[in-house]
């Protein structure tokens, strides 16, 4: 049954950043662990900062504990010493935490996660001490907006969280698979009982490397925007996606990666993505900027000129068979927001 969308504040104003894939282990962690926590964030903290909160997907556990899970082929985990003020420099006011790579170094380390970002007073969710936990939505302030977060997840089946069980909230992410159904419109509906002014769907879905949603995909976005959320966040591929936008919401399929090591594929350019920049202006959702970013010797960069057209170039087609309005926004592009 469709659902009015969440009514915001008459009036309210805020900037809320999205980016997706945030991983500071591995060589992330090498080159700023003891250093300078903001350095990850290179020449796009000041944007950064000027928002007035950013979400993210957190690709890693933050913790100097735990042994690596069997049977994996990467490991992603930073320490906290850096890693959380690097997150309280960005102004992270929220992780998603449902993705496959919380769990590389067990339970320990998810739990040390969970309490490092609860002492920097980070909002999370999509990953607990077992089901209900896992599945339990967030509530982030984020300038004088409260934003409800539900987080889900499809890949690494292997890390879902059980009855009594650590883990992640993974489940089929279909609107035709009965259980996700009655998992997520639970969520939402405990989500909208806590009356945020806007609620988020973060989710890490999908195969890597593929710049296209499925059809699958695009079906439980707009039943999620049907059922009460306001913005389609999602993560997983490593390449930007698409936006659609579906009465007057924002759906961001696939926001890439922020900030990484991983191995560049030039065809694909993975180390190419954007901040993307919700505009809330006069009690309703205006506008979605993207600006163009790429990742630099392990931190995050604005993009160079022809990273930033190649990255133009890309969402416009990617956009177009959405029949999505995507403008030119100065080194950026603009997507307005009208139901």
């Amino acid at each position: 049954m469709s659902r009015r969308p969440t009514a915001l504040p008459p009036g309210a104003e805020a900037r809320i950043g999205l980016v997706g894939d945030v991983m500071l282990g591995r060589n992330v962690d090498d080159r700023w662990s003891g250093g300078d926590p903001a350095g990850v964030w290179g020449s796009t903290l000041d944007r950064v900062r000027s928002l007035d909160g950013l979400l993210c997907n957190l690709e890693c556990a933050v913790s100097a504990r735990g042994e690596r899970r069997s049977g994996r082929a990467y490991y992603f985990r930073a320490d906290p010493d850096w890693a959380v003020p690097a997150l309280e420099a960005a102004g992270v006011r929220f992780a998603s935490l449902a993705n496959n790579h919380l769990l590389d170094f067990g339970p320990t380390a998810l739990v040390d996660t969970t309490d490092h970002l609860a002492a920097a007073g980070i909002a999370h969710a999509g990953a607990g001490p077992d089901r209900a936990a896992a599945v339990r939505p967030a509530v982030a302030s984020v300038g004088d907006l409260s934003v409800g977060v539900v987080a889900f997840t499809d890949q690494s089946a292997s890390y879902r969280a059980g009855p009594d069980s650590p883990g992640t909230a993974w489940t089929p992410l279909s609107h035709r698979a009965a259980g996700t159904r009655r998992l997520v419109a639970d969520a939402l509906a405990t989500v909208h009982e806590r009356d945020p002014d806007l609620v988020v769907a973060s989710l890490h879905w999908g195969p890597n490397w593929v710049v296209e949603p499925s059809r699958g995909q695009r079906a439980f976005a707009r039943w999620l925007v049907d059922n009460g959320v306001d913005v389609g966040h999602g993560h997983s591929a490593h390449v930007v996606q698409g936006v659609e936008t579906y009465r007057g919401r924002p759906i961001v399929y696939d926001a890439g990666d922020f900030v990484d090591d991983y191995v560049l594929k030039p065809d694909l350019h993975n180390d190419r993505s954007f901040l993307f920049d919700l505009v809330v202006a006069d009690g309703r959702l205006a506008r979605l900027d993207l600006h163009p970013v790429e990742i630099v010797d392990e931190r995050v960069e604005r993009a160079s000129e022809e990273a930033a057209a190649w990255l133009r170039e890309r969402m416009r087609a990617l956009s177009g068979p959405f029949g999505t309005t995507v403008e030119r926004s100065g080194r950026g592009l603009s997507v307005p927001l009208a139901e």
